[in-house]
């Protein structure tokens, strides 16, 4: 029941200016806090957390179009609600009402919301339409799509078809952090699934028939849909060459049982392993079992992660793992593998290019992943592109089938809006983000709902986002934006020598990413500038101005 409860660092509404966030002790609530901000001439209370990983709002970025950005990893909530506006966040902020009275100012409020931060903001629900959307794949887009379709109210069936060997998880957690335990990283347990009508069928698609609207799976079912999301996601790349597909003790990373795998070889630590590949996976796996291992990262860049980062970014992460023991061969390629003279079904060493022979107790490859669209490969309705994704529009709809399918994710190769990018149209652009999926997955749901309400896509404007990812690299990375043509120029601000900086990828004189390491929330806060065309250029950021204080207009502009 709601009841008064003071705040313990406020006596006044009048202390708080526009846009001011105070973070506030609520006496009586152990260990309860709210933030609370002034927007617009009003004041709000509210949960003072993000939902995704407890990242401290009072350090957010507010919008004047009411939105409070998470520092962290772009999660955004409404502020007059509370509701979620972009992932990753996957509960709804809990709100309060202000009461101001005998020199101090109260919150009315439930004692167990206070103190739980969080609210599911999903409709739950028994399907009542003869609607279905059908989802293939089982990860963070398919996330997005279900938790938007019933916040949203959609009374239809929901059925998820995946092959993964759980419900969805936090897959950002595999590489960063090596978990084998499913239950520490799944986004939802079971009874939330069926409280929410969602259904979950543990199998593997084979093919869709289109002009039917059905999909076939490997043990024999036909699934009917009216809509249908393909969000499959992307399948890691092996290595052709001699020794890695029949030696035992070489490992991919793709589900929490490789992960399981992977540390029962590692066992009682001590051991020799060596990470094919330079990118986010190599790096993150590496930094993660370095600790108690002997770890090389083996990569064909001057630079890990050089393609996205570039070499003198590359070799801040470089530094910043070599001081937890990392070893690193670059721009050099790999031979072959040979077995181990203790065991020759097993791993042994890893030969290079370059002559190196290095002693492995285990591999695991991270050399990228391509898109999961087998299924379609031969199918006349689908024409896929060179890459094996799936080309869509704005809405995330794949043109020719009726705005009844929808591909998201990693086999979505989509117009992005972001800077950079052609501004009538976009530019056709894949982005293998753990953010893009989800957050395309909640355009979707908002497509599909609005479709059924008025019949059409016409009248909907299309959700804008801008890509942000993150990763574990000795110190915590943030990255927004994208190179959809490239960059030509970056400009290095901070203290890179103690892997504390914010880089600013340049086309031009447009600023189209940056990554930052330390800086928060200038990440968050070029994401919002970007969205709105209101970041500023690169001869602004080479003389010094300061990002945290340019203002965020009120229209967006992607």
């Amino acid at each position: 029941m709601a009841q008064e409860y003071k705040l313990k660092d406020i006596s006044s509404l009048a202390d708080i200016k526009n846009m001011d966030k105070v973070e506030s002790e609520v006496e009586g609530v152990e260990g309860g806090k709210v933030l609370v901000l002034r927007f617009n001439g009003q004041v709000h209370a509210m949960s003072p957390k993000c939902t995704h990983y407890g990242a401290p709002l009072k350090l957010g970025v507010i919008a004047p179009d009411g939105r409070i950005t998470c520092p962290w990893h772009g999660a955004c909530f409404n502020i007059g609600s509370g509701d979620v506006e972009d992932a990753p966040a996957p509960n709804a902020l809990n709100k309060f009402e202000l009461v101001e009275k005998n020199g101090a100012v109260y919150i009315k409020g439930d004692e167990a919301a206070i103190k739980a931060g969080q609210r599911d903001p999903v409709f739950k629900c028994s399907p009542s339409t003869g609607e279905k959307v059908v989802i293939v794949g089982g990860g963070s887009g398919t996330l997005g799509l279900i938790q938007a379709l019933r916040e949203l109210k959609y009374k239809g069936a929901i059925t998820i078809i995946t092959k993964e060997p759980n419900l969805i998880i936090d897959r950002t957690k595999l590489s960063k952090a090596l978990i084998p335990d499913v239950e520490k990283i799944q986004w939802r347990p079971k009874e939330w699934y069926e409280a929410a009508s969602i259904d979950t069928v543990f199998d593997e698609v084979t093919s869709v028939d289109f002009s039917t609207k059905s999909v076939s799976t490997k043990s024999g079912k036909s699934v009917p849909y009216t809509k249908l999301v393909l969000a499959t996601g992307g399948v890691p790349r092996t290595l052709p060459m001699e020794g890695f597909k029949d030696l035992g003790n070489i490992f991919l990373l793709r589900f929490v049982t490789d992960v399981q795998n992977i540390l029962k070889a590692v066992g009682d630590k001590n051991k020799k392993i060596v990470i094919v590949g330079s990118s986010f996976i190599g790096m993150e796996v590496g930094n993660a079992l370095s600790k108690e291992n002997e770890v090389t990262i083996v990569g064909q860049e001057a630079a890990p992660m050089e393609r996205i980062m570039g070499v003198e970014v590359g070799r801040i992460f470089q530094r910043n793992l070599e001081k937890a023991g990392v070893k690193f061969k670059l721009s050099v390629g790999v031979d072959k593998a040979t077995p181990s003279e203790t065991d020759p079904s097993k791993v042994g060493a890893v030969h290079l290019k370059d002559g190196t022979v290095l002693p492995a107790d285990l591999v695991i490859l991270g050399v990228g992943v391509r898109p999961a669209t087998d299924f379609l490969q031969d199918n006349p309705a689908v024409q896929l592109e060179k890459d094996g994704s799936i080309k869509t529009d704005e809405y995330f709809a794949v043109p020719g089938l009726n705005n009844d399918v929808f591909a998201i994710g990693d086999i979505a190769t989509y117009p992005y809006r972001g800077p950079g990018a052609d501004p009538e149209k976009g530019t056709h652009t894949r982005i293998e983000h753990w953010n893009v999926a989800q957050n395309a997955g909640r355009g979707v749901a908002r497509a599909i709902v609005h479709t059924l309400n008025t019949g059409s896509l016409q009248s909907l404007r299309a959700k804008a986002f801008i890509p942000i990812f993150w990763s574990a690299l000795g110190a915590q990375l943030r990255y927004c934006g994208n190179a959809p043509n490239g960059w030509d120029g970056l400009v290095l601000k901070g203290e890179p020598e103690n892997a504390k900086f914010a880089a600013y990828y340049c086309k031009g004189e447009t600023v189209v990413a940056v990554a930052t390491m330390g800086m928060d929330p200038l990440m968050t806060k070029c994401a919002e500038l970007m969205r709105r065309g209101n970041m500023p250029s690169k001869s602004q950021i080479e003389s010094g101005v300061d990002v945290l204080a340019v203002d965020v207009p009120q229209e967006v502009t992607m």
